[in-house]
């Protein structure tokens, strides 16, 4: 089980533009019990969309920028992004399955 990758609000961009395949971003913060338990489920999740769907995370205590652009009022918080745009928010706790069935990727993980 692999360390997600950070971004913060400088590389966001980049990053996200330059994604082949859609980004799915955890927002999250130190000390939150509900945020360390939804990236266990995104790094068992990181293996089954492996190159269809980039995982990364971001700290809002670090990072201000593109939490307040997003209006992230509660964490944790998932964002879907396709083609560098900000596609929609995806329940911010959840199950490995859930989250695939929420990117619609339930049949192609099977």
């Amino acid at each position: 089980m692999g360390r997600l990758p950070a971004v913060t609000d400088a590389d966001f961009d980049r990053v996200v533009a330059s994604a082949p395949t859609p980004v799915l971003v955890e927002f999250w913060k130190p000390g939150c019990g509900h945020c360390r338990a939804l990236t266990a489920e995104l790094e068992q999740l990181q293996a089954d969309v492996d190159g269809r769907v980039r995982v990364v995370t971001m700290n809002v205590e670090e990072n201000f920028q593109i939490p307040a652009e997003l209006e992230v009022a509660s964490l944790p918080a998932l964002a879907l992004y396709r083609d560098g745009l900000f596609e929609r928010f995806i329940g911010g706790l959840g199950t490995r399955d859930a989250i695939l069935k929420e990117l619609q990727l339930t049949a192609e993980a099977d």
